[in-house]
């Protein structure tokens, strides 16, 4: 009795040993699955029932977001499972074996596409391997390169923030034969792509935001898994390189609006500041997308440009107005009211009271002055007449004052002449004068308010 117990036991456990021996291989559960499917057929026993595929992915980086071509690519880490109903097998008789690698050639694979691709890349690695369980689920897990379109809103550029959208879908079965449904929702997918996202200091993952989603054509539905990237632009090197030279350049012809007018140096300094933004432009120019909704900055750009054309073309007006004074004695009467007198109260010039008054004088003094030559005329006739009869009873000191007399007033006269014409110099340097203040006001005010709005729209 003691030996038989002792000897039934001692079987049982060899027994089993044996068995175990026998099947603890991944040929034995190759070898117990049969009557499998092709891959050319969905596995289901009913062909009315839809085959549920579970997909997720991470974020691993974004290689390259091309504004010009509006073009994404990025690396992910994809997974996607679905069940094969005729593909099962009992652990417990296969040594606890419960799942196993296959070669991804042996079963069917479910119609995956990605809407938004633009191009096939072969980059991507290859992994020729599934991963079966044993209650008939197969898993597919790769890392994909994905080159994508993204429509892109480049309004608030380099400060923007862009979602691009990635769409996972059967091509050919609709929704009766295919439903695709996220596995994971928005919080988990972010969190995973956040852990392990690695970014070139161009763009930062913001977000990523999970949507389960049925895309309908004119004769069938197809079932799609949305994921809407958002990632920010890192902005500082378009603030070194663009912004800040850009505003440079502003202040720089704003300070040269106080070189003397009439000078070479003022235009000169102005087109040279003119062609340097320019540079600066055909640099933004190559930065963005071709699109119908330019950037702000790109519109403050061009604005600066068509101001700094405007303050060259005042910068001439004044040139020419001093170059008039020289060759047109007087200014003309619109000038006299509109400028000299309207528009340099509104500039908050000190116009003096005495301006009608000194122009009532010049009119006065020229009257004067012909009242003076004609009475010259007479003296001097008178002189010539008396002359001969009254030489011998005048005296010479009176001749004398007579004389001199006449040379002073010569000299009263062309003293006047030059203070009229020093004054029309006056006239026209003060009207040029009031023009430049004006192109500045104007300069400024449009320039401050371009800064107000561009700030504006990157703060928000």
């Amino acid at each position: 009795m003691y030996l038989r117990g002792i000897i039934l036991p001692l079987t049982v456990i060899l027994l089993g040993t044996c068995r175990c021996g026998n099947t603890c291989s991944y040929k034995n559960v190759l070898d117990n699955i049969t009557n499998l499917p092709g891959s050319d057929v969905r596995p289901v026993r009913n062909w009315k029932d839809p085959t549920l595929v579970l997909i997720d992915l991470s974020l691993y980086t974004v290689i390259n977001l091309d504004t010009s071509l509006q073009i994404m690519t990025t690396y992910l880490w994809f997974n996607m499972a679905w069940k094969n109903e005729f593909l099962s097998w009992e652990p417990d008789d296969f040594c606890g074996i419960e799942k196993m690698l296959i070669p991804n050639n042996n079963f069917w694979l479910p119609d995956l596409y990605i809407y938004e691709m633009t191009e096939s890349d072969g980059n991507s690695p290859v992994v020729p391997y599934y991963s079966v369980s044993s209650d008939g689920t197969i898993k597919s897990s790769m890392p994909l390169r994905v080159t994508s379109s993204c429509n892109l809103d480049i309004f608030k550029f380099p400060f923007d923030t862009q979602t691009c959208s990635l769409s996972f879908g059967p091509y050919i079965h609709t929704v009766q034969d295919i439903v695709m449904v996220a596995k994971s929702n928005s919080t988990q997918v972010y969190q995973n792509s956040k852990d392990i996202f690695v970014t070139k200091g161009d763009w930062f993952l913001m977000d990523i935001t999970v949507k389960n989603s049925t895309y309908n054509t004119e004769s069938d539905i197809y079932s799609e898994v949305i994921y809407e990237i958002s990632i920010k632009r890192a902005p500082v090197v378009y603030i070194i390189n663009l912004i800040i030279p850009a505003c440079f350049m502003v202040i720089l012809d704003i300070a040269s609006m106080f070189i003397e007018i009439g000078t070479g140096e003022r235009l000169g300094f102005k087109i040279t500041v003119v062609l340097g933004f320019s540079v600066l432009l055909l640099i933004l120019n190559n930065m963005l997308p071709t699109s119908d909704n330019p950037p702000v900055l790109g519109i403050f750009c061009c604005v600066c440009l068509a101001v700094m054309v405007v303050s060259i073309m005042g910068s001439i007006a004044t040139s020419y107005m001093l170059m008039l004074s020289e060759n047109q004695p007087n200014v003309p009467p619109w000038i006299n009211t509109w400028i000299m007198k309207r528009l340099a109260r509104i500039l908050f010039f000190k116009v003096k009271a005495s301006r009608e008054d000194k122009l009532v004088s010049v009119e006065s003094g020229e009257r004067d002055n012909k009242d003076f030559k004609k009475n010259e005329t007479c003296v001097s006739l008178e002189m010539t007449k008396t002359e001969t009869q009254r030489e011998s009873r005048i005296p010479v000191e009176v001749k004398l004052l007579k004389r001199l007399l006449l040379e002073v007033l010569k000299i009263r006269q062309e003293m006047k002449l030059s203070k009229d014409q020093d004054d029309a110099k006056s006239d026209w340097l003060f009207a040029a004068m009031v023009v430049d203040r004006l192109v500045l006001i104007v300069y400024l005010l449009i320039v401050t308010i371009m800064f107000a709005v561009v700030i504006k729209v990157w703060a928000t």
